[in-house]
């Protein structure tokens, strides 16, 4: 469009969104629809009401009354005692039928005009019905005689306070109509002073406002302005995009080319800024002030408390993590490369952190440097879906992948990342080797001594070959050099890591024994050599890749192949064949160890102290999803890995989780790990707001809930 109608991609996104709003309550309700040739009842599924004898007649059914409701109402609590005295609109239509000799014989059912009455109600403590014969005369001006409706008051005193029901009831007769149905069905009430509800399934919590107006029965409830309330057939909520720095505090600069040039100076400005908002927010003081404005019970202020602890108890971890990187040389190169690598991968998509992601770097850190303190604890990135969390904690992978090749472990896995059974998608894939392959570009240009870092990718026979069999030996299912599906179908990377050329070629390397993917762009840095990626489940126990990327179920595995030891401990031995890789337990069809088939190389000691070969990382990604049966199962196995790696090296990897739910973590956690969990960040001191993010007016994402009819 052009001119001053021109819309931004946001205004055209939220006029989508309007314009598929009101389709579906149209195609729902039949609103524009004059004639229909098949009976409305069968069509509209929003917005219409069955007669009350039908659903008498079913007493008992609560599934049909509930599919089929005769009623719509309001539930409110009056801010004073009986006699209340209210006004409510009714608006509903009929259909009626015509006779076949009809003015639309192939269009026998036509909608009558909109009946739209002011009910007078005055009603005291036994409730009563109103409105029955002025509706009945409406709906007979409108061409639909018979139909009948009331307004029925009910008053009950049950609860804490009284509450009054505002219902319309179809009681049109069930037999003598064409349609005893009322369709596109709304009342509104005005004139009743009243009172909020406490929203009672919603924790007595200081963050929380648990103030309801209105309770809508078989319909969602609007007040469009004080003391007036309409039914609506959808319940719509409109979140709001967040930002990610308060403008009342400095901002630091935290882009990528300043943390990896000089971070410690915008480091200390953000926990200076943390540490103002913290007093503002959570002092003795301003929580005084809100328990007497709010009317804490003592339980919610005790609870306030509790959350300030844990407030002040984080801030003090991002201290240690600044006083760390401030005193230990090595700590800050890492993280220094890390932001060098982290800027290259994402170069022409964005240029810097969100403040929560380095608070989170900052926080976590202490683990490389006491990692025996930091086992105890699993720390988990909490934030909203398409908040960050996946590259915050691939930041804290390549710090730790650098810190490790800076202090002499100059092979192995550093990290194992693990995803809930098929939710490890080619794009995570692709997102953790773009990473990778920049770490590797800084690795070379700094001259950090050790192997290439590298990428494995676990996930087993159905997504890529445990092991590749010579032709010669192969039973049924076997994967062989020679199968129809080689090398072709194992590509699980969309673009090469380097360069982003799309253009890559799956080619099997007999000599090597390796399935290699490889860029054909001539002027990328990786040409002359295949990508550092492995996707054969041998390759990955051959050649112990920096990063394991996988799924969970793939653990399951430990306990019957022997070759796993790597993921968790030293291999056994080291082959002398170039390109054999490690070694491991000796078996009929490997006389040596070796993985590779018919090998006829001597084994060598390992190139490095066999404990540093520990893993230094466990990451799981959607924590949330790991509950019930899948948790308990897998719970099992977190044991055994932490019990192997304990038994072959003497420690426990660090376990970082990303989650998009605080609900039941700790519980979680202990029984998952038998850890402590802590979470990263701290909730703010009211519900979508911290320090972290600050909500604005653009829209981000609309929930819309419907119940159907019928």
């Amino acid at each position: 469009m052009n001119g001053s109608s021109a819309q931004s991609p946001e205004q055209a996104c939220q006029a989508f969104v309007d314009w598929l709003d009101r389709r579906v309550v149209a195609a729902g309700r039949g609103d524009g629809l004059d004639r229909l040739e098949v009976a409305p009842s069968g069509t509209f599924w929003l917005g219409r009401l069955a007669c009350e004898a039908e659903i008498q007649k079913a007493a008992g059914d609560e599934r049909s009354e509930r599919l089929d409701p005769c009623a719509i109402g309001i539930r409110l609590r009056p801010a004073s005692p009986p006699p209340w005295s209210m006004t409510v609109t009714v608006r509903a239509r009929g259909w009626v039928k015509d006779d076949k000799d009809g003015p639309d014989p192939d269009k026998r059912w036509w909608r009558t005009d909109l009946v739209e009455e002011k009910v007078p109600v005055l009603v005291g403590a036994n409730g009563g019905s109103f409105g029955s014969a002025q509706l009945a005369a409406a709906f007979a001006a409108v061409g639909a005689p018979g139909l009948t409706a009331e307004i029925r008051v009910e008053v009950e005193d049950w609860h804490q306070r009284t509450e009054v029901v505002v219902q319309l009831v179809n009681t049109s007769p069930e037999k003598g109509l064409t349609d005893s149905h009322l369709y596109e069905t709304e009342i509104e009430i005005s004139g009743l002073a009243t009172v909020p509800f406490q929203m009672e399934s919603l924790p007595d919590s200081f963050r929380y406002e648990r103030d309801v107006p209105a309770y809508g029965v078989n319909v969602g409830v609007d007040e469009l302005k004080p003391g007036l309330f309409r039914s609506t057939d959808t319940v719509s909520v409109q979140t709001s995009r967040p930002t990610y720095w308060d403008d009342t505090y400095a901002k630091p600069d935290l882009s990528f080319a300043t943390l990896a040039r000089d971070p410690l100076p915008q480091l200390a400005k953000l926990v200076d800024a943390l540490a103002e908002y913290d007093d503002a927010h959570w002092s003795p003081a301003v929580l005084d002030k809100r328990h007497d404005a709010k009317g804490w019970t003592d339980d919610m202020r005790a609870e306030a408390d509790t959350s300030a602890q844990a407030v002040i108890a984080e801030l003090d971890r991002l201290r240690t993590g600044l006083a760390l990187l401030e005193s230990t040389p090595t700590l800050l190169r890492a993280f220094q490369l890390m932001n060098e690598a982290i800027g290259d991968s994402t170069l022409g998509k964005y240029s810097d952190w969100r403040p929560f992601q380095v608070g989170f770097l900052l926080s976590s850190i202490r683990f490389l440097a006491e990692p025996a303190d930091e086992a105890k604890y699993v720390d988990t990135v909490w934030f909203a879906t398409g908040g960050g969390k996946t590259e915050t904690y691939l930041g804290l992978l390549l710090t730790a992948a650098f810190y490790d090749r800076l202090t002499g472990k100059i092979m192995g896995v550093t990290a194992w990342s693990r995803f809930p059974l098929r939710l490890l998608s080619l794009q995570q894939t692709q997102r953790f080797a773009d990473s990778l392959a920049s770490a590797e570009t800084v690795r070379q240009n700094h001259e950090v001594g050790g192997a290439p870092f590298s990428l494995g990718f676990l996930v087993g026979q159905a997504g890529t070959p445990n092991k590749i069999v010579p032709t010669a030996t192969a039973k049924d299912d076997d994967v062989t050099p020679d199968s129809p599906v080689m090398p072709g179908k194992y590509q699980v990377l969309l673009r090469c890591p380097f360069c982003r050329d799309e253009n890559l070629r799956m080619h099997f390397n007999r000599q090597r024994w390796t399935l290699e993917h490889w860029c054909t762009n001539k002027s990328c840095r990786s040409v002359s050599r295949p990508l550092p990626v492995y996707v054969v489940d041998q390759e990955v126990y051959r050649f112990l890749p920096t990063v394991v990327v996988g799924t969970l179920d793939k653990a399951a595995s430990i306990g019957m192949q022997q070759a796993m030891r790597g993921l968790v401990g030293p291999p056994r031995r080291f082959c002398s064949e170039k390109w054999h890789g490690f070694t491991y337990a000796d078996r009929a069809k490997s006389p040596n160890g070796c993985l590779v088939p018919n090998c006829q190389g001597s084994l060598q000691e390992l190139p490095m102290d066999p404990k540093r070969f520990a893993p230094t990382l466990r990451l799981q990604d959607e924590l949330h999803l790991l509950r019930d049966s899948l948790g308990a199962v897998d719970a099992h196995y977190e044991s055994l890995l932490d019990h192997l790696q304990h038994e072959t090296t003497g420690s426990r990897a660090k376990i970082v989780a990303s989650s998009a739910t605080l609900t039941g973590y700790e519980r979680q956690i202990d029984v998952l790990y038998q850890r402590e969990g802590r979470v990263f960040p701290q909730p703010g001191p009211r519900a979508g707001e911290s320090f972290w993010t600050v909500p604005t007016s653009q829209p981000l994402r609309r929930f819309v809930a419907v119940a159907p009819r019928g």
